[in-house]
C-alpha cells in the first residue's frame, strides 16, 4: 500500500532502569545485539519508474522502529505486575505466545508478578466473576502442545472501557499484553486512550491474532500458515471424494470474512482446486458466464471438481441479516450451504448427475495445534512483547514487517482492514493456479466501475 504514513511509536517516559539482560552494543563479539530506537525499518521498498520528489520523501519517512531488547529499560522489573488476555476466536498459536511472554517476563526479566486474565476483556469485568490466574513457567511450559487458549476466551467487553481500566487499576498492573485481532486491538487502543487519560503508567502491547490475516502492515499474523496447513488437508480430502464419484464436487467453506487469504493460500498450496471465490472478487451465480456455468463447464469436460469458498464470499446473494456478534462484525449468511443448494439445484434442472461433498472445517482449524512454523513465530512475538512493554512501549502491536519484527502503532494497523489485492501478484498467482475465468460475471464494466468506486472511498 502506497502513502505516507507516520509510524511514531508512544512511549510512558525515558528509559532510565539498566535492564538485566546481558546483550552486546557492538558487532563481531559473537554476543547478540541490543536494539536501539534509532534502528529502523524502512515501510516502501517497491521502486517505480516514475519517482517524484514526494515518492522520494515516502521512502524517507516512512520508516518503523524495530523491536527488540534494550539496554535501558522504563519499568524496574521488580515493580512490575504484567497481565495476559487472549480475546476473540480461537486460533492456532494462542498457548505458544501466552508461554513466550512468560518465559520472557519470568527467566530474562526477573518479573515474579504475572496475571493470567480469563475469558478475554470479560474476565476484567466484575460481574462474571472470573479469578485472575497466577502464572510461572512451571505453569505453562506444556501449553504449546495443545490448541485453544489456556486463559480461555470470549468475544465483546472490549467496549466497557472504564469498568476495565477501573480493574487494571485495581490490580495494579503496569503492563498488558492482548491478544486479538481487528476488533481486539480497537479496544485496546480506545483502554489505552482512557489510561493515559488517567494519568496511569500502564503500557498496552498488542499482539496480532487474527486467522484472516486481515491488520494491514503486517506481514502476517499468527495462525495463519497453520489454518493453511489444515484448510489444505480438507482440501486433499474433498479432491479425492470428487475424482472417486461420478461428477464428483468437492466444496470447501473456510475462514474469511472480508478478507480471503486463506481461502486464496490454501488453493495456491492444495494444487487440486478448480476456484476460489473470495470477498474481494464478486461473482454472477447465473449466467452465461457465472460461476455455475463455469462449473458446468468443468464437469462436463473433467468430470470432477473443487471449490473453495470464504465464508464472506458471495453475500450480495444472500439476504442481509442486519445482527451484529459480540465482537460487534455484521453476522453473515451462510454462503456454504447456499451454494451446495444452489448448485445441487442447478444441475438436477439440468439433468446432469453429480455426486456433491460439502466440508466446513473451520473450528477443526480454529482449535488446532500450531505447526512449527506458527509456533517459531508465536514464540518470537511474545518476545518482542515484553521487551517492548519493558521499555515502556504502549498502544503498539508486535508485527513482521520485510521479515523484521517491528513495533506498530495500533492506530495504524486497526485504521482499515488487509485484503486480497484482485491486480496483485498473489491473486493472479492463484488465478493460474485454479485455471479459473479471472471474472465470472456477466456484466464486466459495471463490475469494475463499482471496484474502483469502493477502492478510491
Amino acid at each position: 500500500m502506497k502513502g505516507l504514513f507516520d509510524f511514531t511509536v508512544d512511549e510512558l517516559g525515558p528509559c532510565k532502569v539498566k535492564s538485566p539482560i546481558q546483550l552486546s552494543k557492538s558487532h563481531g563479539d559473537m554476543v547478540a545485539n541490543y536494539v536501539y530506537d534509532n534502528e529502523f525499518v524502512r515501510y516502501n521498498v517497491d521502486v517505480y519508474d516514475d519517482v517524484s520528489k514526494e515518492d522520494e520523501d515516502l521512502f524517507k519517512k516512512n520508516l518503523i522502529e524495530k523491536a527488540g531488547p534494550r539496554e535501558l529499560i522504563y519499568f524496574n522489573p521488580k515493580h512490575v505486575n504484567a497481565g495476559i488476555c487472549t480475546c476473540g476466536g480461537l486460533c492456532p498459536g494462542l498457548n505458544d505466545v501466552i508461554r513466550a511472554v512468560v518465559r520472557c517476563l519470568w527467566n530474562r526479566y526477573g518479573v515474579r508478578r504475572i496475571r493470567g486474565i480469563r475469558f478475554g476483556f470479560k474476565g476484567l469485568l466484575p460481574e462474571q466473576g472470573f479469578d485472575t490466574i497466577d502464572l510461572n513457567p512451571d505453569l505453562v511450559d506444556d501449553i504449546h502442545k495443545t490448541g485453544g487458549s489456556f486463559l480461555g476466551t470470549s468475544r465483546g467487553g472490549g467496549d466497557r472501557v472504564n469498568e476495565i481500566v477501573d480493574a487494571i487499576e485495581a490490580l495494579n498492573m503496569n503492563m498488558i499484553f492482548i491478544l486479538g485481532g481487528d476488533g481486539t486491538q480497537r479496544g485496546s487502543l480506545d483502554i489505552a486512550n482512557e489510561i493515559e487519560k488517567r494519568g496511569l503508567k500502564v503500557a498496552v502491547v498488542g499482539i496480532p491474532k487474527t486467522i484472516d490475516n486481515d491488520l494491514i502492515f503486517i506481514q502476517r499474523s499468527f495462525g495463519f500458515d497453520t489454518a493453511v496447513q489444515k484448510a489444505t488437508e480438507a482440501v486433499a480430502a474433498a479432491h479425492m471424494e470428487a475424482h472417486s464419484h461420478i461428477n464428483g464436487i468437492g466444496l470447501i467453506k473456510l475462514m474469511g470474512r472480508e478478507s480471503g487469504f486463506i481461502a486464496t493460500a490454501t488453493a495456491l498450496a492444495s494444487h487440486e482446486t478448480n476456484f476460489c471465490l473470495i470477498p474481494e472478487i464478486p461473482f454472477d451465480l447465473e449466467g452465461e458466464n457465472g460461476f455455475l456455468a463455469e462449473l458446468e463447464k468443468r464437469i462436463l469436460n473433467r468430470h470432477h471438481a473443487v471449490v473453495i469458498v470464504a465464508e464472506g464470499a458471495g453475500q450480495e446473494h444472500l439476504k442481509a441479516t442486519g445482527e451484529h456478534d459480540a465482537s460487534g462484525n455484521i453476522k453473515l449468511g451462510d454462503i456454504g450451504v447456499f451454494l451446495k443448494d444452489k448448485i445441487t439445484d442447478y444441475f438436477k434442472k439440468k439433468k446432469i448427475h453429480i455426486n456433491l461433498k460439502y466440508i466446513d472445517p473451520s473450528y477443526q482449524i480454529r482449535s488446532a495445534q500450531a505447526n512449527p512454523s506458527d509456533s517459531i513465530y508465536c514464540e518470537r512475538l511474545g518476545n518482542n512483547a515484553v521487551h517492548a512493554a519493558m521499555a515502556g512501549k504502549t498502544k503498539i502491536v508486535i508485527g513482521l514487517v520485510h521479515n523484521k519484527y517491528v513495533h506498530l502503532p495500533i492506530r495504524l494497523v486497526t485504521a482499515k482492514r488487509n485484503k486480497v489485492n484482485p491486480e496483485g501478484s498473489m491473486w493472479r498467482d492463484a488465478i493460474d493456479a485454479t485455471g479459473q475465468p479471472t471474472l465470472m460475471v456477466n456484466d464486466k464494466e459495471a463490475v469494475i466501475a463499482k471496484l474502483k468506486a469502493e477502492q478510491n472511498k
